[in-house]
């Protein structure tokens, strides 16, 4: 593997994990009533939207002109994300979030193995494209954990699993090796869609 080809496997890899944290949000959020979307554990606590909120935010924020101004936008009003304002509706909230990923997207998909070492700034601060993106993944992963506890605390028993089921490790590992020997060099579904379609099946 060259240089080149490990560039363009590093930023697919990345487009993929991005899409999976978005999709395993909204499968999250999809289980739950609207009264549980806006619902805090304490006062410490976000909710689900605030959560969404802060993550739209920030990706308007680093996406957006992502190669040549710096992610911290002088617009970006990073408290402000952790309020919900009063009449928010839920549908309001979803056309937020969309609209941060599209700013993923769009920033990521025309990169190129070049652009891999290009320096950006944030807040100021040289980063490479490299760090940026993995800055990213990092604090997307960690809020997108945050969605998926507070919708399972929420639907307790009634919870659709988005994970290996408890006792089922061992299924699931011979589910995927009858997958990979059916699959006859197709391209694999992504990570997530494996588990939740597992998952389903033991439903």
């Amino acid at each position: 593997m060259n240089d080149k080809s490990l560039g363009q496997h590093y930023l697919a890899d990345a487009l993929q994990t991005f899409r999976d944290y978005k999709k395993l949000a909204e499968r999250a959020f999809a289980q739950i009533s609207d009264e549980d979307f806006f619902k805090t554990l304490d006062e410490e606590s976000n909710s689900i939207a605030v959560n969404m909120k802060h993550m739209a935010g920030n990706m308007i924020s680093r996406w957006t002109d992502f190669l040549t101004t710096d992610g911290e936008k002088p617009e970006r009003d990073r408290d402000i994300e952790f309020v919900m304002l009063p009449g928010t509706s839920k549908d309001e909230m979803v056309a937020y979030w969309e609209k941060g990923w599209k700013c993923v997207f769009d920033a990521i998909e025309p990169l190129q193995s070049d652009d891999l070492l290009r320096t950006i700034a944030i807040r100021g601060q040289d980063d490479t494209v490299v760090q940026a993106i993995n800055r990213q993944l990092a604090h997307y992963a960690y809020h997108t954990g945050q969605i998926v506890f507070l919708a399972k605390h929420f639907k307790s028993s009634e919870w659709q699993s988005l994970s290996v089921p408890r006792n089922k490790s061992a299924e699931f590992n011979a589910y995927l090796e009858k997958k990979m020997a059916e699959s006859t060099g197709s391209p694999r579904e992504s990570r997530l869609d494996e588990v939740v379609d597992f998952a389903k099946s033991k439903q």
